[in-house]
Protein backbone atom coordinates (compact mmCIF):
# COMPACT_ATOMS: atom_id res chain seq x y z
CA UNK A 1 0.00 0.00 0.00
CA UNK A 2 1.69 3.13 -0.87
CA UNK A 3 1.43 6.20 1.61
CA UNK A 4 2.31 9.75 1.50
CA UNK A 5 5.77 10.90 2.73
CA UNK A 6 3.51 13.37 4.89
CA UNK A 7 3.24 10.21 6.98
CA UNK A 8 6.50 9.78 7.75
CA UNK A 9 8.88 11.45 10.41
CA UNK A 10 12.57 11.07 9.32
CA UNK A 11 14.72 11.44 12.39
CA UNK A 12 17.03 14.28 10.64
CA UNK A 13 14.42 16.35 10.97
CA UNK A 14 13.12 15.07 13.93
CA UNK A 15 16.08 15.89 15.53
CA UNK A 16 15.68 13.12 18.26
CA UNK A 17 17.86 10.61 17.51
CA UNK A 18 21.69 11.45 18.73
CA UNK A 19 23.82 11.70 15.36
CA UNK A 20 27.32 10.38 15.28
CA UNK A 21 28.45 13.31 15.80
CA UNK A 22 26.82 14.06 19.24
CA UNK A 23 27.25 10.76 20.84
CA UNK A 24 31.02 10.46 19.69
CA UNK A 25 30.82 14.79 21.50
CA UNK A 26 29.18 12.94 24.78
CA UNK A 27 31.74 10.09 24.86
CA UNK A 28 34.44 12.35 25.09
CA UNK A 29 33.32 14.25 27.55
CA UNK A 30 32.60 11.45 29.87
CA UNK A 31 35.69 9.75 29.28
CA UNK A 32 37.65 12.75 30.44
CA UNK A 33 35.98 12.68 33.69
CA UNK A 34 37.15 9.07 33.77
CA UNK A 35 39.83 7.99 36.73
CA UNK A 36 39.50 4.23 36.69
CA UNK A 37 42.37 1.90 35.12
CA UNK A 38 40.20 1.51 31.91
CA UNK A 39 36.35 3.07 30.99
CA UNK A 40 33.94 2.15 28.33
CA UNK A 41 30.68 4.67 27.82
CA UNK A 42 27.68 3.22 25.87
CA UNK A 43 25.18 5.48 24.20
CA UNK A 44 21.99 4.09 23.25
CA UNK A 45 19.16 6.53 21.55
CA UNK A 46 15.71 5.31 20.58
CA UNK A 47 12.38 6.94 18.87
CA UNK A 48 10.09 4.77 18.64
CA UNK A 49 5.98 4.69 18.33
CA UNK A 50 3.01 1.88 18.74
CA UNK A 51 -0.44 1.36 18.31
CA UNK A 52 -2.60 -1.20 19.50
CA UNK A 53 -6.01 -2.14 18.06
CA UNK A 54 -9.18 -4.65 19.06
CA UNK A 55 -12.44 -5.21 17.69
CA UNK A 56 -11.54 -3.40 14.80
CA UNK A 57 -10.69 -0.13 16.67
CA UNK A 58 -7.53 1.74 17.73
CA UNK A 59 -7.62 1.02 21.40
CA UNK A 60 -4.02 2.89 22.46
CA UNK A 61 -1.57 4.36 20.77
CA UNK A 62 2.22 6.05 22.18
CA UNK A 63 5.25 7.71 20.98
CA UNK A 64 8.28 8.05 23.17
CA UNK A 65 11.96 9.46 22.97
CA UNK A 66 14.80 7.99 25.53
CA UNK A 67 18.61 8.32 25.22
CA UNK A 68 20.89 6.51 28.02
CA UNK A 69 24.36 6.36 28.59
CA UNK A 70 26.00 3.90 30.89
CA UNK A 71 29.44 4.53 32.40
CA UNK A 72 31.69 0.67 32.97
CA UNK A 73 34.48 1.53 35.45
CA UNK A 74 37.49 -0.60 35.58
CA UNK A 75 40.17 -0.90 38.47
CA UNK A 76 42.47 -4.02 38.31
CA UNK A 77 39.90 -7.03 38.03
CA UNK A 78 37.32 -4.74 39.69
CA UNK A 79 34.11 -3.40 37.60
CA UNK A 80 30.80 -1.39 38.17
CA UNK A 81 28.55 0.03 35.82
CA UNK A 82 25.81 3.04 35.78
CA UNK A 83 23.16 4.24 33.96
CA UNK A 84 21.28 7.36 33.56
CA UNK A 85 19.32 9.51 31.05
CA UNK A 86 21.13 12.89 31.65
CA UNK A 87 23.59 14.06 29.68
CA UNK A 88 24.84 17.67 31.43
CA UNK A 89 28.38 17.90 32.69
CA UNK A 90 27.27 17.48 37.22
CA UNK A 91 24.87 14.40 35.38
CA UNK A 92 27.68 12.47 33.95
CA UNK A 93 30.56 13.20 36.80
CA UNK A 94 28.08 11.72 39.43
CA UNK A 95 27.39 8.87 37.47
CA UNK A 96 31.22 8.59 36.57
CA UNK A 97 31.95 8.93 40.73
CA UNK A 98 29.39 6.71 41.48
CA UNK A 99 30.53 3.75 38.65
CA UNK A 100 34.15 4.35 40.06
CA UNK A 101 33.24 4.26 44.15
CA UNK A 102 30.99 0.97 42.90
CA UNK A 103 34.07 -0.85 41.44
CA UNK A 104 36.05 -0.20 43.97
CA UNK A 105 33.83 -2.20 46.02
CA UNK A 106 32.97 -5.16 43.72
CA UNK A 107 35.59 -8.11 44.14
CA UNK A 108 37.61 -9.43 41.80
CA UNK A 109 36.63 -10.92 38.41
CA UNK A 110 38.26 -14.07 37.76
CA UNK A 111 36.97 -14.18 34.33
CA UNK A 112 37.92 -10.72 33.60
CA UNK A 113 39.00 -9.08 30.49
CA UNK A 114 40.23 -5.44 29.27
CA UNK A 115 38.25 -3.05 27.32
CA UNK A 116 39.10 -3.35 23.72
CA UNK A 117 41.14 -0.46 21.81
CA UNK A 118 40.85 1.41 18.35
CA UNK A 119 38.48 -1.23 15.93
CA UNK A 120 37.88 -0.85 11.77
CA UNK A 121 33.79 -1.06 11.28
CA UNK A 122 32.27 -1.81 7.98
CA UNK A 123 31.17 1.77 7.35
CA UNK A 124 28.47 0.70 4.89
CA UNK A 125 27.34 -1.14 8.19
CA UNK A 126 27.47 1.73 10.73
CA UNK A 127 25.45 3.78 8.89
CA UNK A 128 23.11 1.47 6.53
CA UNK A 129 20.26 2.33 8.51
CA UNK A 130 20.46 6.48 8.65
CA UNK A 131 17.79 7.10 5.89
CA UNK A 132 14.89 4.77 7.97
CA UNK A 133 11.50 6.40 8.80
CA UNK A 134 9.51 6.45 11.21
CA UNK A 135 5.90 6.24 10.91
CA UNK A 136 3.53 9.00 12.36
CA UNK A 137 0.55 8.37 14.30
CA UNK A 138 -1.56 9.13 11.40
CA UNK A 139 0.53 6.73 9.21
CA UNK A 140 0.16 3.58 11.92
CA UNK A 141 -3.79 4.60 11.52
CA UNK A 142 -3.80 4.39 7.99
CA UNK A 143 -2.29 1.04 8.36
CA UNK A 144 -4.89 -0.24 10.69
CA UNK A 145 -7.43 1.20 8.90
CA UNK A 146 -6.28 -1.18 5.54
CA UNK A 147 -7.15 -4.31 8.00
CA UNK A 148 -10.24 -3.00 10.32
CA UNK A 149 -11.73 -2.09 7.28
CA UNK A 150 -11.42 -5.34 5.18
CA UNK A 151 -12.78 -7.16 8.52
CA UNK A 152 -15.74 -4.95 9.49
CA UNK A 153 -16.73 -5.47 6.27
CA UNK A 154 -16.65 -9.59 6.43
CA UNK A 155 -18.31 -9.28 9.81
CA UNK A 156 -15.24 -10.29 11.13
CA UNK A 157 -12.72 -8.86 14.18
CA UNK A 158 -9.87 -7.98 13.99
CA UNK A 159 -7.23 -7.28 16.81
CA UNK A 160 -2.83 -6.18 16.60
CA UNK A 161 -0.74 -4.49 17.29
CA UNK A 162 2.29 -2.04 15.00
CA UNK A 163 5.30 -0.97 16.65
CA UNK A 164 8.33 1.08 14.36
CA UNK A 165 11.94 1.82 16.44
CA UNK A 166 14.72 3.44 15.20
CA UNK A 167 17.79 3.13 17.49
CA UNK A 168 21.43 4.53 17.67
CA UNK A 169 24.41 2.51 19.85
CA UNK A 170 27.41 4.16 20.45
CA UNK A 171 30.68 2.97 22.28
CA UNK A 172 33.61 4.22 23.57
CA UNK A 173 36.85 2.98 25.57
CA UNK A 174 39.42 4.60 27.31
CA UNK A 175 41.29 2.63 25.21
CA UNK A 176 40.38 4.78 22.07
CA UNK A 177 37.71 2.90 20.78
CA UNK A 178 34.97 4.50 19.05
CA UNK A 179 31.85 3.32 17.13
CA UNK A 180 28.43 4.32 16.12
CA UNK A 181 25.81 2.61 13.93
CA UNK A 182 21.85 3.01 13.67
CA UNK A 183 19.43 0.21 12.98
CA UNK A 184 15.69 0.32 11.92
CA UNK A 185 13.02 -2.24 12.45
CA UNK A 186 8.78 -2.08 12.41
CA UNK A 187 6.83 -4.86 12.42
CA UNK A 188 2.96 -5.21 12.23
CA UNK A 189 0.60 -8.20 13.61
CA UNK A 190 -3.06 -9.13 13.10
CA UNK A 191 -5.68 -11.57 14.41
CA UNK A 192 -8.75 -12.05 12.62
CA UNK A 193 -11.52 -13.89 14.15
CA UNK A 194 -15.00 -14.72 13.31
CA UNK A 195 -18.08 -13.45 15.05
CA UNK A 196 -18.51 -16.21 17.07
CA UNK A 197 -15.11 -17.30 17.64
CA UNK A 198 -15.19 -20.68 16.23
CA UNK A 199 -12.36 -19.71 14.05
CA UNK A 200 -9.27 -17.46 13.55
CA UNK A 201 -6.43 -16.33 11.40
CA UNK A 202 -3.47 -14.82 11.93
CA UNK A 203 -0.26 -12.13 9.35
CA UNK A 204 2.45 -10.66 10.80
CA UNK A 205 4.79 -8.58 9.25
CA UNK A 206 8.64 -7.74 10.12
CA UNK A 207 10.75 -5.26 8.24
CA UNK A 208 14.06 -2.84 8.45
CA UNK A 209 12.11 -0.07 7.19
CA UNK A 210 8.35 0.89 7.82
CA UNK A 211 7.31 1.64 4.58
CA UNK A 212 7.97 -2.16 3.65
CA UNK A 213 5.30 -3.62 5.67
CA UNK A 214 2.28 -3.86 3.59
CA UNK A 215 -1.01 -3.59 5.70
CA UNK A 216 -3.33 -4.57 2.75
CA UNK A 217 -1.41 -7.44 2.12
CA UNK A 218 -1.45 -8.89 5.88
CA UNK A 219 -5.03 -7.91 6.35
CA UNK A 220 -5.95 -10.18 3.37
CA UNK A 221 -4.14 -12.68 4.44
CA UNK A 222 -5.52 -13.21 7.68
CA UNK A 223 -8.74 -13.15 6.23
CA UNK A 224 -8.37 -15.63 3.61
CA UNK A 225 -7.18 -17.86 6.68
CA UNK A 226 -9.90 -17.30 8.53
CA UNK A 227 -12.70 -17.88 6.36
CA UNK A 228 -11.24 -20.70 4.98
CA UNK A 229 -12.58 -22.88 6.86
CA UNK A 230 -14.72 -22.58 10.27
CA UNK A 231 -15.96 -24.19 13.21
CA UNK A 232 -13.28 -25.62 14.88
CA UNK A 233 -12.76 -29.57 16.12
CA UNK A 234 -10.51 -31.15 18.18
CA UNK A 235 -7.73 -33.37 17.47
CA UNK A 236 -5.93 -36.57 19.49
CA UNK A 237 -2.43 -34.80 20.64
CA UNK A 238 0.75 -37.01 19.53
CA UNK A 239 3.16 -37.28 16.79
CA UNK A 240 1.83 -35.63 13.93
CA UNK A 241 3.24 -34.81 10.22
CA UNK A 242 2.86 -31.03 10.55
CA UNK A 243 3.42 -28.10 8.36
CA UNK A 244 4.95 -25.34 10.25
CA UNK A 245 4.04 -21.69 8.48
CA UNK A 246 7.88 -19.44 8.20
CA UNK A 247 6.77 -17.54 11.80
CA UNK A 248 6.28 -20.84 13.69
CA UNK A 249 9.11 -22.15 11.96
CA UNK A 250 10.97 -18.58 13.49
CA UNK A 251 9.42 -18.86 16.90
CA UNK A 252 11.38 -22.91 16.71
CA UNK A 253 14.47 -22.05 15.19
CA UNK A 254 15.61 -18.96 16.78
CA UNK A 255 15.44 -21.02 20.25
CA UNK A 256 19.04 -22.21 18.72
CA UNK A 257 20.95 -18.84 18.91
CA UNK A 258 20.01 -18.94 22.80
CA UNK A 259 21.56 -22.67 23.02
CA UNK A 260 25.07 -21.69 21.15
CA UNK A 261 27.28 -20.75 23.69
CA UNK A 262 30.94 -22.85 23.11
CA UNK A 263 31.37 -22.71 27.22
CA UNK A 264 28.12 -24.41 27.87
CA UNK A 265 28.90 -27.11 25.88
CA UNK A 266 32.01 -27.58 26.68
CA UNK A 267 31.32 -28.28 30.24
CA UNK A 268 28.39 -30.41 29.07
CA UNK A 269 25.64 -28.55 29.40
CA UNK A 270 24.08 -28.18 26.41
CA UNK A 271 22.54 -29.79 23.52
CA UNK A 272 25.84 -29.22 21.34
CA UNK A 273 27.88 -30.95 24.28
CA UNK A 274 29.67 -34.49 23.11
CA UNK A 275 28.90 -37.60 24.97
CA UNK A 276 32.54 -37.81 27.19
CA UNK A 277 33.51 -34.47 26.78
CA UNK A 278 34.04 -31.65 24.06
CA UNK A 279 31.43 -29.84 21.91
CA UNK A 280 30.07 -31.15 18.68
CA UNK A 281 31.59 -28.46 16.50
CA UNK A 282 32.22 -31.05 13.22
CA UNK A 283 29.22 -33.28 13.54
CA UNK A 284 26.10 -33.43 11.21
CA UNK A 285 23.60 -32.15 14.00
CA UNK A 286 20.47 -31.60 11.51
CA UNK A 287 19.54 -32.74 7.98
CA UNK A 288 21.71 -31.91 5.72
CA UNK A 289 19.31 -29.39 3.49
CA UNK A 290 19.83 -27.14 6.56
CA UNK A 291 22.27 -23.85 7.00
CA UNK A 292 22.00 -21.14 9.94
CA UNK A 293 23.71 -18.29 9.75
CA UNK A 294 24.13 -15.06 11.06
CA UNK A 295 25.31 -12.07 8.74
CA UNK A 296 25.51 -8.45 9.41
CA UNK A 297 24.98 -7.32 5.71
CA UNK A 298 21.52 -8.93 6.06
CA UNK A 299 19.03 -6.22 6.54
CA UNK A 300 18.91 -4.51 9.92
CA UNK A 301 22.16 -6.10 11.32
CA UNK A 302 24.59 -4.79 13.22
CA UNK A 303 27.85 -3.31 12.78
CA UNK A 304 29.64 -4.18 16.55
CA UNK A 305 28.71 -6.23 18.90
CA UNK A 306 28.13 -5.01 22.88
CA UNK A 307 31.45 -4.57 23.66
CA UNK A 308 32.37 -3.30 20.07
CA UNK A 309 34.06 -6.53 18.46
CA UNK A 310 33.39 -5.63 14.38
CA UNK A 311 30.06 -7.83 13.85
CA UNK A 312 31.09 -11.00 11.06
CA UNK A 313 29.07 -13.32 9.05
CA UNK A 314 29.04 -16.62 11.22
CA UNK A 315 28.01 -19.97 9.72
CA UNK A 316 26.37 -21.88 12.96
CA UNK A 317 25.33 -24.99 10.67
CA UNK A 318 26.45 -25.69 7.12
CA UNK A 319 24.64 -28.60 5.27
CA UNK A 320 23.54 -30.08 8.96
CA UNK A 321 27.03 -30.27 10.59
CA UNK A 322 27.27 -27.38 13.32
CA UNK A 323 30.30 -25.53 12.36
CA UNK A 324 31.01 -23.29 15.30
CA UNK A 325 29.59 -22.24 18.52
CA UNK A 326 29.70 -18.51 20.34
CA UNK A 327 32.77 -18.08 21.97
CA UNK A 328 32.94 -14.80 24.29
CA UNK A 329 36.51 -13.19 24.60
CA UNK A 330 37.10 -14.90 28.19
CA UNK A 331 35.95 -18.69 26.94
CA UNK A 332 37.56 -17.30 23.49
CA UNK A 333 41.21 -17.19 25.21
CA UNK A 334 40.65 -19.81 27.60
CA UNK A 335 40.23 -21.94 24.62
CA UNK A 336 42.79 -20.86 21.88
CA UNK A 337 40.09 -19.67 19.81
CA UNK A 338 38.57 -16.61 18.28
CA UNK A 339 36.10 -14.85 20.07
CA UNK A 340 32.48 -14.74 18.11
CA UNK A 341 30.98 -11.91 16.55
CA UNK A 342 27.98 -12.93 15.26
CA UNK A 343 25.62 -9.53 14.57
CA UNK A 344 23.13 -10.88 18.26
CA UNK A 345 20.05 -9.65 15.99
CA UNK A 346 20.36 -11.51 12.57
CA UNK A 347 19.56 -15.64 11.56
CA UNK A 348 18.86 -16.82 8.47
CA UNK A 349 18.10 -20.37 7.39
CA UNK A 350 18.22 -22.12 3.68
CA UNK A 351 15.72 -22.88 1.94
CA UNK A 352 13.83 -24.89 -0.72
CA UNK A 353 11.21 -24.91 -3.63
CA UNK A 354 8.38 -26.15 -2.22
CA UNK A 355 5.13 -23.65 -1.45
CA UNK A 356 2.86 -24.32 1.68
CA UNK A 357 -0.22 -25.60 -1.12
CA UNK A 358 2.34 -27.90 -2.53
CA UNK A 359 3.10 -29.14 0.91
CA UNK A 360 -0.55 -29.33 2.31
CA UNK A 361 -1.16 -31.21 -1.23
CA UNK A 362 1.51 -33.72 -0.86
CA UNK A 363 -0.08 -34.79 3.03
CA UNK A 364 -2.28 -37.68 3.71
CA UNK A 365 -2.88 -36.28 7.25
CA UNK A 366 -1.48 -34.20 9.17
CA UNK A 367 -1.62 -30.33 11.14
CA UNK A 368 -1.00 -26.45 9.57
CA UNK A 369 0.42 -24.70 12.44
CA UNK A 370 0.63 -20.89 11.93
CA UNK A 371 2.97 -19.75 14.92
CA UNK A 372 3.61 -20.94 18.67
CA UNK A 373 3.35 -19.11 21.89
CA UNK A 374 4.28 -19.03 25.31
CA UNK A 375 7.49 -20.59 24.72
CA UNK A 376 9.28 -21.85 27.71
CA UNK A 377 12.62 -24.21 28.01
CA UNK A 378 12.38 -27.59 29.51
CA UNK A 379 15.80 -29.09 29.42
CA UNK A 380 19.02 -27.45 27.55
CA UNK A 381 21.11 -30.66 26.97
CA UNK A 382 18.12 -31.66 24.60
CA UNK A 383 17.24 -28.02 23.56
CA UNK A 384 13.10 -29.32 24.81
CA UNK A 385 10.91 -26.52 24.92
CA UNK A 386 7.35 -26.32 25.78
CA UNK A 387 4.23 -24.23 24.35
CA UNK A 388 1.36 -23.87 22.42
CA UNK A 389 -0.14 -23.10 19.12
CA UNK A 390 -2.40 -20.10 18.42
CA UNK A 391 -3.97 -18.52 15.55
CA UNK A 392 -4.92 -20.36 13.33
CA UNK A 393 -4.64 -24.74 13.49
CA UNK A 394 -5.66 -26.76 11.29
CA UNK A 395 -6.66 -30.28 9.95
CA UNK A 396 -4.76 -31.46 6.70
CA UNK A 397 -6.50 -34.65 5.33
CA UNK A 398 -6.04 -35.95 1.75
CA UNK A 399 -4.17 -32.78 0.72
CA UNK A 400 -6.52 -30.56 1.38
CA UNK A 401 -7.17 -27.90 4.60
CA UNK A 402 -10.50 -29.37 6.46
CA UNK A 403 -11.25 -27.24 9.40
CA UNK A 404 -9.55 -25.31 12.35
CA UNK A 405 -8.54 -27.33 15.16
CA UNK A 406 -8.28 -26.35 18.84
CA UNK A 407 -4.57 -25.38 19.60
CA UNK A 408 -2.03 -28.27 21.28
CA UNK A 409 0.33 -27.82 23.14
CA UNK A 410 3.68 -29.19 22.15
CA UNK A 411 6.52 -30.60 23.69
CA UNK A 412 9.86 -30.75 21.17
CA UNK A 413 12.83 -29.12 20.35
CA UNK A 414 14.35 -27.57 17.02
CA UNK A 415 17.45 -29.48 16.65
CA UNK A 416 15.18 -32.48 17.04
CA UNK A 417 12.55 -31.23 14.33
CA UNK A 418 15.61 -30.03 12.26
CA UNK A 419 16.59 -33.76 12.03
CA UNK A 420 13.18 -34.40 10.64
CA UNK A 421 12.46 -31.99 7.46
CA UNK A 422 10.56 -33.57 4.55
CA UNK A 423 10.35 -30.75 2.44
CA UNK A 424 11.38 -26.74 3.00
CA UNK A 425 9.76 -24.01 0.95
CA UNK A 426 11.39 -20.00 0.49
CA UNK A 427 12.87 -18.60 3.25
CA UNK A 428 11.17 -14.92 4.08
CA UNK A 429 11.33 -12.74 6.97
CA UNK A 430 9.16 -13.36 10.27
CA UNK A 431 7.82 -11.51 13.36
CA UNK A 432 9.05 -14.25 15.25
CA UNK A 433 8.61 -12.30 18.79
CA UNK A 434 5.75 -13.55 21.12
CA UNK A 435 5.17 -10.29 22.07
CA UNK A 436 4.44 -8.33 18.63
CA UNK A 437 7.49 -6.13 19.05
CA UNK A 438 10.14 -6.25 15.99
CA UNK A 439 12.40 -9.05 17.28
CA UNK A 440 15.36 -9.75 15.84
CA UNK A 441 15.49 -9.99 12.01
CA UNK A 442 14.78 -13.84 11.62
CA UNK A 443 14.67 -14.96 7.54
CA UNK A 444 13.36 -18.55 7.60
CA UNK A 445 11.27 -20.98 4.97
CA UNK A 446 8.14 -22.93 5.88
CA UNK A 447 8.95 -26.71 6.59
CA UNK A 448 7.14 -30.08 6.85
CA UNK A 449 8.59 -32.61 9.01
CA UNK A 450 7.41 -35.37 10.58
CA UNK A 451 7.03 -36.77 14.05
CA UNK A 452 6.37 -33.30 15.73
CA UNK A 453 5.39 -34.01 19.43
CA UNK A 454 1.64 -32.75 20.55
CA UNK A 455 1.24 -33.28 24.34
CA UNK A 456 -2.20 -31.92 24.81
CA UNK A 457 -5.06 -30.14 23.76
CA UNK A 458 -5.91 -26.37 24.71
CA UNK A 459 -9.64 -25.52 24.48
CA UNK A 460 -9.18 -22.82 22.14
CA UNK A 461 -8.59 -21.12 18.34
Amino acid sequence: MSRPKSLFQPPAEAGELLSRAECETIAKRALALARADETRVTIQSTVRGDTRFAVNQISTSGDDVDATITIRSTFGKRTATITTNKFDDAALAEAMQNAEALARLSPEDPEFVPELGAQNYDPQAASRMTMVAVPTPDARAAAIHAITRRAHARGLIATGYVESQLTATAIATSRGLFGYQSTGAASMTTTVRTADGTSSGWAGGNATNWSDIDADALGAHAIEKVTHARHSREAEPGYWTVILEPTAVGNLVQLINTASQARAADEGRSVFSKQGGGNKIGTKIADERVTLVSDPADAGGVAFTSEGLPAERVTWIEKGVLRTLSYDRYWAAKTGNPPTAAPPNTMRMNGGAASIPQMVAATKMGILVTRFWYIRPVDPRTLLYTGLTRDGTFFIENGKIKYPIMNFRFNDSPIFMLNRVEMLGRPVRVSASEDGSPGANIIVPPIRCHDFRFSSVSDAV
